[in-house]
This record gives C-alpha cells, structure tokens and sequence, in this order.
C-alpha cells in the first residue's frame, strides 16, 4: 500500500464527528485548534531565521514573494496584500502569488498545483533577483507548482523559505529555511484548510511583521507607517501621535494635517518642534527609523 503522508491521514480524535452534535463539533475542532500554536511554537527559531533573512533583504532593496495553491497560495496573497496598509510600504514590496491566478483566489482550481509550467511562469512574472526572498507555501511540500519554482529559485541563487506541515516535504530539498509546525492529522481528513493553514496563517503574519518591525517600520507597538486612508486609520494614527508625542488629540490632527498624513513627520514635528521639512530632512538622516530621529 502506498505511503500515506502526514497531511492526509486520518485523525483518530475525530472519526466519530459525523455522529456528534454541533456542541461536540465544536468543542473538538476547538481541541484539535490548541495543538496549532503549540506546533508553531516548536518552528520559532526558523522562523527568526526567516524573519532576519527577509529584514536584511529589505534593506538592500530587495523584496518577498509567497506562492501556494489552493488555500496556502490565498494565505500569502492575504499577508502580501496587508502590508500596504498596515506599514505603508510601496506595492511590489511584498507579492503573493497563487497557482490559476486570480481566478483562484475565489474559485478552487485544483489541478493547477500539478503543474510545474505555472509555478515557473509565477516565478517569471516576480522575476526575482539575488535580493529577493521567495516563499513556498504548501501543506503536504510536493505540489509541483511549488517544488518547480523554488528549486528554479535556488538554480538562480535566489533565497527560499519552504512552509509546510509534513515533516516529510519534498520542498525542504530547495529551502534554505524550512519550517515545518507539525500540527498532526486534520480533523477532516485531508482538509488542510484547517490546522495547516491556520499554522502557515500565523507564521506569515510573523515572518511580514517581524521583519518589518526590524527595518524600523514600527514605534514601540505602533504602526508608524500605516497608511490613512479611512476615518479609522485617521483615527488610529491621531492617537498614535497623540500618545508618542505626548500632545492633545486636538493637537495631533493639527501636526497630521500639517504633515500631509503623515505619522512618523507629524511626531517628529510635535516633539523637535520643527517644520514639516526639517522633520522629514531628520528621518531622512536617521534612515526612516523613528527612535534615531527624535
């Protein structure tokens, strides 16, 4: 009989789930929902590897792209379109891609993993260069749209970070960083919507944030660099200099307005008590890095 991988064997928790109650559903997902950050907990030192690896991309100018397919490939274009808004950095920065394209960000094209062809042009159309990071998303790590990318990747000199659940992965073999949370069999056999992506869901929030937080892109716990672009971002960033400041809301919007929306000068403004290009001249100097400037 041929060998069952991880992702697709059966969970024993749960074969009885058809005959539960909706309580019971619940409250066994819910158990097998605890193992998932315990699994990710176990990756933390790849994941800080991945984290400075992509940092120290940043600074040299370079960039970061996920692929996936199916619900993996979803997963990266989710983190990839966030950073925009949440730490006002250029598009193209951060890309995601998934096996069909667009199409497949709503309706499920399955044989599109099959194809190596895909993965090649997806890695094309990125078109990385030895700055670049690029991100192989996958449950099971066979996928041939993911493995044909990431070993052309690597022929390319190019850094990859491999992502997946079965220790077992092929994709390891063309990741210079693997990691592996190992959440166990899926509640429904096979379903790696389910504790495999909410594990790749964490570790993509920690790999984008982290490495931004390190190339300055926050203040403390702020987002220095959100972009205000509704009046709940307005709002979040009056108080953010309200508070980093140590002025009046009422103030803030003043220093906001004055510095075009923007966080970071409106601080600088507030606290160096200087004009919208003085400040901008200071964060220039201290390379965008908030602390340094005032």
């Amino acid at each position: 009989m041929k060998n069952v991988i991880l992702t697709e064997k059966r969970n024993p928790n749960t074969t009885n789930i058809d005959m539960m109650n909706a309580d019971e559903i619940a409250k066994v997902l819910n158990e097998e929902d605890k193992k998932v950050a315990l699994a990710v907990e176990k990756c933390v030192p790849e994941i800080a590897k991945a984290i400075e690896l992509i940092a120290q991309s940043f600074l040299k100018g370079g960039r970061l792209a996920y692929f996936g397919a199916g619900t993996s490939g979803r997963l990266g274009v989710l983190d990839a379109s966030e950073c925009w808004p949440t730490f006002g950095v250029e598009h193209g920065m951060v890309n995601g891609f998934i096996a069909g394209g667009d199409e497949a960000l709503r309706y499920s094209i399955e044989n599109s993993e099959d194809s190596a062809e895909l993965g090649l042009q997806d890695l094309d159309k990125f078109n990385p260069n030895k700055n670049d990071v690029v991100v192989g998303i996958s449950a099971s790590g066979a996928p041939k749209y993911v493995l044909a990318l990431l070993e052309e990747a690597q022929k390319r000199g190019i850094k990859t970070i491999g992502i997946s659940s079965n220790p077992e992965a092929v994709l390891q073999k063309y990741s210079d960083i693997f990691i592996n949370p190992v959440v166990g069999q899926e509640p429904i056999t096979g379903s790696s919507r389910m504790k495999s992506g909410t594990a790749q869901k964490m570790i993509l929030n920690m790999l984008s944030t982290g490495a931004m937080i390190r190339i300055g892109k926050t203040y403390e716990n702020f987002m220095i660099d959100v972009r205000m672009v509704n009046e709940k971002l307005i709002d979040r960033g009056t108080r953010i200099v309200a508070e980093i400041a140590k002025v009046s809301y009422d103030e803030a919007s003043k220093f906001l307005v004055e510095s075009n929306n923007n966080v970071k000068t409106a601080c600088v403004m507030a606290i160096k008590n200087c004009s919208k290009d003085r400040a901008e001249k200071l964060l220039e100097q201290a390379k965008g890095i908030l602390r340094k400037a005032i």
